[in-house]
């Protein structure tokens, strides 16, 4: 709530000039005309992340007599409907709206998303506000649209590099900067300062502390600790996959560790399904929060009956299209080592990776070779790779584990070269 708070006090800001006017006057100028401002009222509001956070700001916003749109592909049209926004592209947000606020976690994929390009769409009238993570609105780009007229004003919380003390976004009279103060209020001060207390609490009395890093304390049997941390990076590929959140998630857990209570892998799987769809941090007591708030039906399935692998764990999801997407990983060897086993109904065997790449394409010769040049012309060395298929020249899965992000335009290119239904980066750092 402090974070949405102080990104409606940006947009406000940078609409009527507040700090500009308050640093003149208390110079001793009187300068009313030159800090004219615009209203808000009718004005189009695009919010590009329409979590919590994001979802907060709208309703504030809509007070204001603003219509609201948002980008999030994680969010269905029905649901964001419900709070009165309309869900577009990025491209027609971009075009549409007069003011602009982020909310989106900091991945590989939202880093630099309101960059060069995205910033020759918008008007120039336009008033960027980024509250969120620094990095995700690409401050050079964001210069050079300030510098040549294309944007009309700024308001930033968050910066690439903290803490920020110089930037030439500075230089800028229309751009309102503050020092990373999203949660810097007495409330959410004296609010984190109960949760570490409780979490103290918990973790002395040796329970599960829900909001650990590391989740190594608590009443959890030792054979399903080494699990939780495989649960979370599936429960982060199949968002990667799907592309979207489910209506209905199911945590399939089957083998002889459902001897003991595994509840937990559910909350850890979820954690990782919103890990890289909420700008907040996620943690394994608002994970189940997360679901409710976006309708996400969530199911937890155990058997002691395991054919292929001692333990698996499964997340599945029905998307709204009514398509499943789903991902199975077991742990291997004393090491725990952490294997992806299953994409839908392909079976695979491959240790899991910070980088991956997931494709389908049609069966034929000469792909692997295509994948493999296009990733090696662009610097990225593939460390593993395994194709299945269900019937020769019929549908064809590739799973691979690589060095570095693959970035959109690479991913793009090898999409089109092979003709791949399906082109998936997976990114787990």
């Amino acid at each position: 709530m402090t974070a949405a708070e102080l990104a409606c006090g940006l947009i406000l800001a940078t609409a009527r000039n507040i700090p500009q006017a308050n640093a003149a006057l208390k110079n001793g100028e009187w300068k009313r005309s030159k800090y004219t401002g615009v209203e808000l009222a009718e004005k189009t509001l695009g919010v590009v992340g329409l979590g919590r956070i994001g979802a907060l700001v709208a309703q504030r916003m809509s007070a204001f007599g603003m219509k609201v749109v948002a980008y999030d592909p994680y969010v269905q049209p029905a649901r964001a409907a419900q709070m009165g926004v309309k869900v577009l592209t990025l491209d027609e947000l971009l075009e549409v709206s007069d003011f602009i606020t982020v909310h989106l976690p900091k991945t590989p994929e939202t880093l630099g998303l309101i960059g060069d390009e995205a910033l020759r769409k918008v008007k120039p009238s336009v008033r960027i506000v980024n509250a969120a993570r620094g990095g995700i609105v690409d401050e050079e780009a964001l210069y050079s649209a300030l510098k040549e007229g294309r944007v009309a004003g700024a308001g930033l919380d968050v910066y690439a590099k903290e803490p920020c003390t110089d930037s030439p976004l500075f230089e800028f009279d229309q751009v309102v900067c503050t020092p990373h103060l999203g949660a810097s209020t007495d409330e959410a001060q004296e609010k984190a300062g109960i949760a570490v207390a409780r979490s103290v609490r918990l973790a002395l009395a040796g329970e599960l502390v829900p909001d650990a890093v590391n989740v190594q304390g608590g009443v959890i049997a030792e054979d399903v600790k080494p699990g939780l941390p495989l649960a979370e990076r599936l429960g982060r590929i199949f968002t990667a996959l799907a592309g979207e959140v489910a209506v209905r998630l199911d945590v399939e857990v089957y083998g002889e560790i459902t001897q003991h209570d595994v509840k937990v892998l559910e909350l850890s799987a979820l954690k990782g399904v919103f890990e890289d769809v909420v700008d907040e941090t996620v943690s394994y007591v608002n994970a189940p929060l997360f679901a409710q708030e976006r309708g996400v039906e969530v199911r937890l399935t155990t058997s002691s009956e395991s054919a292929d692998h001692r333990n698996v764990v499964t997340v599945r999801g029905t998307l709204a299209s009514g398509e499943e997407v789903s991902v199975s990983g077991t742990l291997a060897g004393p090491k725990h080592v952490q294997k992806i086993v299953a994409v839908g109904d392909y079976d695979v065997d491959l240790a899991l990776a910070e980088h991956m790449v997931v494709l389908r394409y049609e069966d034929r010769p000469g792909v692997v070779g295509t994948v493999g040049r296009i990733l090696g012309e662009a610097g990225i060395n593939i460390a593993g790779m395994q194709v299945a298929r269900a019937a020769v020249g019929g549908e064809a899965l590739a799973v691979l584990t690589v060095d570095d992000t693959v970035s959109s335009a690479v991913l793009g290119e090898v999409a089109a070269e092979i003709g791949a239904t399906s082109a998936r980066s997976v990114n787990l750092i």
